[in-house]
């Protein structure tokens, strides 16, 4: 049986503008899995993020985290947002206190916390996003990316159970992103449920668990990388397939079968691998 943490129950919502972002939406997070959330620009991947935090409320149909429905009363809105955080795709919209260290205690401030659990929790996130040695620092001070770090500790010292982050990539290098890649990982290793929107197929494919697709405000697709993003109408709706599936298809066709014992490679790392341990089989007397 799954686990499921968080769950969207004919979820619709439109905006005040008639704008219609979720249609009869329902899907299912499971607990402690790497997830990701794939789908053209308006498909409705950031009303889902403000759903599953409490921040917008179904028109109709209902949000659970643990088979309970969502407690939309104020007490019930803080204890949410203590156990799931949510981290903007521009940080500057969740950015708004002097220094690093002020903007990262606010939220364990807010629980009504004691000072030196609060002075804790600060310095344990800002060790694990990295920024230690910038927690004095003036936030407008700081690079994009390392303003994204800030967001991410300043949910982590709320020390959540989930946490949701919309498109973390965006706007970071190649080092950044592998830097923030490890981040997660250290989480995730740790016991949290991590949820992701991004564009990046090929970080999708090799990183996540259990992949979900919206389009138009529903579910289309929901299951692992190799079970959703070789599906033709995801394909379709997503414009791409990723490059390591594309490629290791390609190999196929010409006899290289990069399988280990049915598993596909999903990442380039594992391709590299699975290339250098067919060669040498190929080279076996």
């Amino acid at each position: 049986m799954t686990d499921n943490i968080l769950k969207l129950e004919n979820v619709s919502y439109s905006y005040p503008d008639g704008t219609l972002a979720l249609q009869s939406c329902s899907l299912a997070i499971q607990r402690n899995i790497r997830t990701v959330v794939l789908g053209a620009n308006g498909a409705g991947k950031t009303t889902l993020f403000l759903h599953l935090n409490g921040i917008l409320r179904p028109n109709t149909g209902r949000v659970c985290q643990n088979n309970i429905p969502l407690d939309y009363s104020r007490n019930g809105m803080r204890a949410l947002r203590s156990r799931i955080g949510l981290v903007f795709q521009n940080p500057d919209n969740q950015l708004f206190s002097a220094s690093v260290r002020e903007d990262i205690s606010f939220g364990p401030m807010n629980l009504g916390l004691g000072e030196s659990i609060v002075r804790d929790r600060v310095e344990n996130a800002l060790l694990t996003v990295g920024m230690i040695e910038s927690a004095d620092k003036p936030v407008h001070n700081l690079s994009y990316g390392q303003k994204k770090r800030v967001c991410i500790a300043g949910v982590l010292a709320m020390e959540p159970e989930i946490i949701i982050l919309d498109e973390p990539m965006a706007g970071l290098d190649s080092v950044m992103q592998e830097e923030l890649t490890a981040t997660l990982e250290k989480l995730h290793t740790a016991g949290m449920t991590i949820i992701i929107a991004t564009h990046d197929l090929d970080f999708a494919y090799g990183w996540a668990e259990d992949v979900i697709v919206l389009k138009n405000g529903h579910l289309l697709a929901n299951g692992t990388p190799d079970e959703v993003l070789l599906q033709n109408d995801v394909k379709v709706t997503l414009g791409a397939t990723p490059l390591v599936a594309e490629l290791t298809r390609q190999l196929c066709l010409i006899g290289i079968d990069l399988r280990d014992k049915g598993y596909l490679p999903r990442s380039k790392s594992e391709m590299l691998k699975a290339i250098t341990a067919h060669t040498g089989r190929e080279r076996t007397p």
